[in-house]
């Protein structure tokens, strides 16, 4: 058994089930690795018709990773521990992501960073009336990651560009819109659906418990986050975003400027690199050039040391504004890796 986690059968399911309520059920390498086997052991296995991905506890399904040991090795200059806790975790996000059976996961509260990578990429995500979804990686110095680009690619519009710099949270309606979610049921109709799925193995039981999701204030400002998420690079948008007449911008700029800039200016262009090329695989390689760089080049540690360590909120960024990260550093975080490249 791996601390943290509680994976079996039970009837026609396979049951993943996070288990670290005190700490908002955030994922660690071991519980990372433990989901990763139990997806390679049920593929082929004829009694698993289905999977069911939840958690305990009512305030998180999974608020993110767990990241003080990455700022303890990263703070002792071994990088390497960082770049084998992503890259085995990407490559268990791409297995989800391709499971031939049908995937369940049910997130309430809120489910951030490594917590989407877990319950987004299954074949039936399901909200309620707590759930907050976000990826609020820019915050400390990090960009969307575990195949967060493609998802946020793929939202309408412009909103991936938007939700990926701004870490704005997304309740129940707009996670829909977004398409980070497919179902609306209400929490107290969890525990018997969870029970018919294990029962009978029938995940059209989904489809028929869940209700029309609530309105998505997303939808509503729609057009006004088209026209200023439009641009190519993070200075178009900032240019945008001054001339922009919407109550949106003001909003979505205070947030932007508390990301580290070198993070905020290389989301925009992996999301626009997750659009070109559809494939999580290329999703998630892009995003390993970025956190495998991370600590030595990027703007993590300090982001770690503010937010998480010292929680003074007042991280020094390597560039002083959203305005002053030159191309050639979003270039250089995001060069291939040659050898030292995500293999899957």
């Amino acid at each position: 058994m791996t601390e943290g986690i509680g994976i079996r059968i039970e009837g026609r399911a396979g049951r993943i089930t996070l288990d670290r309520p005190q700490a908002l059920n955030a994922l660690s390498y071991d519980m990372c690795r433990a989901i990763d086997a139990a997806l390679i052991d049920w593929a082929e296995d004829d009694r698993v018709a289905l999977i069911v991905i939840d958690a305990m506890g009512d305030k998180a399904f999974c608020a993110g990773g767990d990241i003080a040991q990455m700022h303890a090795t990263g703070m002792a200059g071994d990088y390497d521990y960082g770049r084998r806790f992503w890259a085995d975790e990407y490559r268990m996000n791409a297995r989800l992501f391709h499971f031939p059976k049908p995937v369940i996961s049910l997130m309430q509260g809120y489910t951030m960073g490594g917590g989407v990578g877990v319950g987004c990429h299954g074949s039936h995500r399901v909200v309620c009336e707590t759930s907050q979804i976000a990826m609020p990686e820019c915050g400390i110095g990090l960009i969307p990651d575990v195949g967060g680009t493609l998802l946020l690619s793929r939202a309408p519009g412009r909103l991936g560009e938007y939700l990926g710099v701004t870490g704005a949270r997304m309740g129940p309606g707009d996670a829909i819109h977004a398409q980070f979610a497919d179902y609306f049921i209400p929490r107290a109709d969890w525990p018997a659906l969870i029970d018919t799925l294990c029962a009978t193995g029938d995940w059209e039981a989904v489809d028929r418990a869940a209700l029309p999701p609530p309105e998505s204030p997303l939808a509503a400002d729609q057009a006004e986050i088209d026209a200023m998420f439009g641009g190519e690079t993070i200075r178009d948008v900032l240019n945008l975003m001054r001339f922009s007449e919407s109550a949106v911008a003001p909003r979505a700029l205070a947030m932007m400027e508390r990301g580290s800039p070198l993070s905020v200016a290389c989301t925009i262009e992996l999301v626009h690199r997750a659009r070109m090329r559809d494939t999580i695989e290329n999703a998630l390689e892009q995003e390993f050039r970025f956190t495998s760089r991370a600590m030595e080049r990027g703007d993590f540690l300090e982001g770690i040391r503010a937010a998480i360590i010292d929680k003074d909120k007042s991280p020094k960024w390597r560039h002083p504004a959203l305005d002053a990260v030159p191309q050639t550093d979003v270039s250089g975080m995001l060069m291939p890796l040659g050898a030292q490249g995500l293999k899957f």
